[in-house]
């Protein structure tokens, strides 16, 4: 067997006829890249590239030059062979993690294909039928919605700092049966003195976990929140490959690994990441903020297989067209996803409706909320800032005379 051509169906997700502008689109931004690996014996296999899709296609068409008249059924071979043709170009990040994970998706689609067995049962087969899943709020009403769906478990995120009494109000929506998690990335990302203030307030909350509370190239600043707030953490979804996530796990910077299943290197890239998580009792959540549907049908194989899967992040109602470029479509049963068991990935494409969605542009606008930002900076597109007014934002409690 050998691989004759690698497509790329890269598609616009926006809005739609009777959505209001910017639904789904990440400000206009969001875009989803698929790979078809086609082979001389007509059996092809599709993955999924996530990170800047737009860019990662192009590298996928490059790296394409190396895997033709390849054995797909050699994948590990093959994905050393491209990450080593890539680093000539520097070390490899989200383009090259992004393309390398697409590919090696496809691959053991097509394995799994060959020899008529679903992913899970060709690594080790499973602990479990149904993988936990968690969905996102900014609302009362929109968590006691997921609730109400039979989600247990609801994450709620900010750009630009944390508003402490909107994640009170959930957690109050919700009660004390249900999970709640924080997500405080930025921009415009928290200094660490003021990502420690903020989580000795969530400690009341009771959180499941504070996620990336401080940039994420900034990794002594997130030990020092380790040492100071007493909550789970939870980071990672912008890394690539064991080498990205190691120094989370060897440093025990988190509770919670959440490597992103479009872009973390591949499906043998993120159990080598559970693998070593686990070897420090870390569980892991892989993210799932902006990936398409074709990627999350290998965070359920993997997790399938693995021992410390906490849950997966799930965005399943973001746009409709999510339920329209492939079948078979996963739905929620109880705030879970039952592990697919067609041979494969278990997923096809659906060429036609993927191609009604050419790509357009895939750079976000600025942020649309001027509170992610300082009064009077918000022009100024700053990384990082220190919160000012801490009392009134921070909610710190002082003593009189302070």
């Amino acid at each position: 067997m050998k691989i004759t051509e690698i497509k790329t169906y890269l598609m616009q997700v926006g809005a739609r006829p009777g959505m209001p502008a910017g639904d789904g689109s990440f400000r206009g931004s969001r875009n989803w890249l698929f790979v078809k690996i086609e082979t001389d014996e007509g059996i092809c296999g599709v993955g999924e590239c996530s990170g800047w899709p737009r860019v990662i296609e192009r590298a996928v068409q490059d790296l394409a030059t190396i895997l033709v008249g390849e054995d797909p059924r050699d994948i590990d071979r093959l994905w050393h062979r491209l990450y080593v043709g890539t680093m000539g170009h520097g070390m490899t990040g989200t383009v090259g993690g992004g393309a390398l994970t697409g590919i090696e998706m496809a691959l053991w689609d097509i394995k799994g294909k060959v020899l008529g067995q679903p992913i899970w049962n060709l690594l080790g087969g499973k602990f479990r039928d149904m993988i936990p899943v968690y969905g996102h709020a900014k609302t009362p009403q929109r968590a006691r919605e997921l609730m109400d769906r039979g989600y247990s478990a609801v994450k709620v995120g900010f750009t630009g700092g944390v508003d402490l009494d909107l994640v009170s109000s959930i957690r109050d929506a919700v009660g004390s049966d249900v999970d709640l998690m924080v997500d405080a990335h930025g921009p415009s990302w928290m200094t660490a003195g003021d990502a420690i203030l903020v989580g000795r307030e969530l400690e009341k909350l009771d959180l499941l976990f504070y996620e990336d509370p401080v940039a994420p190239e900034n990794l002594d600043a997130l030990q020092r929140v380790r040492d100071a707030v007493d909550i789970p953490l939870a980071a990672g979804e912008r890394v690539s490959t064991i080498w990205g996530i190691r120094p989370y796990v060897e440093r025990d910077l988190v509770d919670v690994i959440q490597p992103d299943t479009g872009r973390a290197g591949g499906i043998t890239q993120m159990r080598k990441m559970a693998a070593m998580a686990e070897s420090h009792y870390i569980t892991m959540a892989p993210h799932s903020g902006s990936l398409g549907p074709v990627a999350e049908f290998a965070a359920l194989h993997i997790l399938a297989t693995i021992p410390n899967v906490l849950m997966l992040e799930r965005v399943e109602f973001d746009w409709p067209g999510r339920y329209e470029v492939v079948s078979p479509v996963l739905k929620s049963e109880n705030g879970t996803l039952r592990v697919p068991e067609a041979p494969g990935l278990g997923v096809e494409l659906i060429e036609e409706e993927i191609g009604k969605y050419p790509s357009d542009r895939n750079v976000a606008d600025m942020p649309t909320n001027e509170n992610a930002y300082e009064p009077g900076t918000f022009g100024e597109c700053v990384y990082f800032q220190t919160r000012l007014r801490r009392r009134a934002r921070l909610r710190l409690k002082r003593t009189e005379g302070d």
